[in-house]
């Protein structure tokens, strides 16, 4: 009885929540079932991420397992995405990419435009997104899964958060599916990949690879090399002691109100900064006039 009362009170607390912009992270790994889904026209929809109603509470839903092509550049990460996205697919321009985004919110808006069932743990999906959003699978009407129907019509590929299903599949064994889906539909060149060029297709996710790992290798030599010069512990900014690995905003906040040190063992009166992690920090700092 007290295990149905929790999940009673679960169920009820983290929609209102939701329903006014917060998110909560997942209370259970167990999902949830939400019978009598509602699709809710809203600028925000896209393929993979929408806004549903179930008895009369409001959800932004991420679906688990794929990526639709995004919709709009209205952002630098959503330009970012549309490049990748297009190199992954072998087009030759965002504008086609864009075009099967907003093919595969047309086909969501048809398959759920019936009552369809939504399976959550309320894990957050916030990603790029400014409004809470959770992870969820959607069962179609006809029983069909979304996610896979998207899949097989060429308008997502296999990529994102993944776990096991509402059936039971398991994760991997999912990942094997869709991704046999996908070949399918790249074989029968339907949906996206009756536009994908076969011939540079190699190329250009190739240099999708590239640019990742450059960027990859300079952010990992950021972080080595900690900032440019050594800092005085009893000048730095906020934003300058955050710029050294392992220094967040409380910890940069306290090391300030702390001031003035004369030695820098004199840090280990700052809460938070013991031996270890003075040992990993001092290579950084210096004392002005030592």
């Amino acid at each position: 009885m007290k295990g149905f009362i929790q999940s009673t009170i679960r169920f009820l607390f983290v929609p209102a929540v939701l329903m006014v912009g917060g998110i909560l992270p997942s209370f259970a790994a167990d999902l949830q079932r939400l019978s009598n889904g509602r699709l809710i026209n809203d600028p925000v929809n896209d393929g993979d991420s929408f806004l549903v109603e179930t008895n009369g509470r409001s959800f932004h839903v991420r679906l688990y397992f794929i990526d639709c092509p995004e919709i709009s550049t209205a952002s630098n990460a959503d330009a970012q995405r549309v490049r990748e996205q297009t190199r992954y697919f072998g087009l030759s321009d965002a504008a086609a990419t864009i075009h099967f985004g907003n093919e595969a919110k047309i086909f969501v808006e048809r398959i759920l435009s019936k009552p369809f069932t939504i399976y959550t743990a309320f894990a957050s999906g916030l990603g790029r997104s400014s409004r809470g959003r959770i992870y969820a699978f959607i069962t179609a009407g006809d029983g069909s899964d979304l996610a896979s129907l998207l899949v097989k019509n060429g308008l997502a590929r296999t990529h994102g958060v993944r776990r096991k299903t509402p059936d039971g599949v398991l994760r991997d064994e999912m990942i094997e599916r869709l991704r046999d889906f996908e070949i399918s539909a790249m074989l029968k060149r339907i949906g996206i990949w009756s536009k994908s060029n076969p011939d540079r297709i190699a190329e250009l996710r190739a240099r999708q690879r590239s640019e990742e790992h450059e960027l990859k290798e300079i952010q990992r030599q950021a972080e080595t090399k900690g900032p440019q010069g050594l800092l005085d512990v009893n000048t730095a900014s906020e934003k300058e002691l955050q710029s050294i690995k392992g220094i967040g905003p409380v910890l940069a906040k306290r090391i300030i109100a702390a001031r003035p040190y004369k030695t820098l063992d004199d840090l280990l009166k700052v809460k938070g900064i013991g031996p270890e992690k003075l040992e990993k920090i001092r290579p950084y700092f210096k004392i002005l006039g030592t």
